[in-house]
């Protein structure tokens, strides 16, 4: 006869997904944290749109973009601001709901909990401040990239990393099928 219950069975074997899931909200509050003060850091040595030459493709910036990406709907009358607010608070939700029932899904957690920090980290600064703070600015010549933030490099490489994950999955489940 067994000395454990099927209950502590069960609560063992599920310890691992629970440190798995904290795991992951861990990475997302980091790129919060190392995001806010980054901004926080912009706003103090800088004056808005003054720029500080570091490569001859590259300067660090203040610039305030009250839309989304590539400064979409930026000359909008506000409402935008609670639009892009309430998609990533949905956003949040089913991160967060993904993470907790796949924590062992790496690939995928890593993504998402990359996207799920900087939607957070850009989200802060529409409440804070109605826009988001930018102060990264690529460009060669007379083309500019448009001015980001770490959130932004963490919603796009949780991107590129949620997309590489789906076509492993995809070519996983085309091998185990032939």
């Amino acid at each position: 006869m067994s000395m454990h219950s099927p209950s502590s069975a069960t609560h063992k074997a599920s310890s691992p997904q629970r440190g798995g899931f904290i795991y992951w909200l861990l990475i997302a509050l980091g790129i919060v944290v190392f995001d806010q003060i980054t901004k926080q850091l912009a706003e103090q040595h800088f004056a808005y749109a003054e720029r500080l030459a570091v490569l001859p493709f590259f300067d660090l910036t203040l610039l305030y973009n009250p839309g989304a990406a590539f400064s979409f709907l930026a000359d909008g009358s506000g409402w935008q601001r609670w639009f892009f607010t309430g998609i990533a608070a949905i956003a949040t939700v089913l991160i967060v709901h993904l993470l907790r029932k796949h924590p062992e899904q790496k690939l995928f957690c890593a993504s998402l909990s990359l996207i799920l920090g900087g939607a957070i980290g850009n989200v802060i600064d529409r409440l804070l401040h109605s826009h988001v703070i930018d102060f990264l600015l690529f460009y060669w010549r007379d083309a500019y990239f448009p001015a980001f933030n770490l959130a932004d490099i963490g919603i796009t490489c949780g991107a590129i990393l949620l997309i590489v994950d789906e076509i492993l999955r995809i070519r996983k489940h085309k091998k185990t099928k032939e």
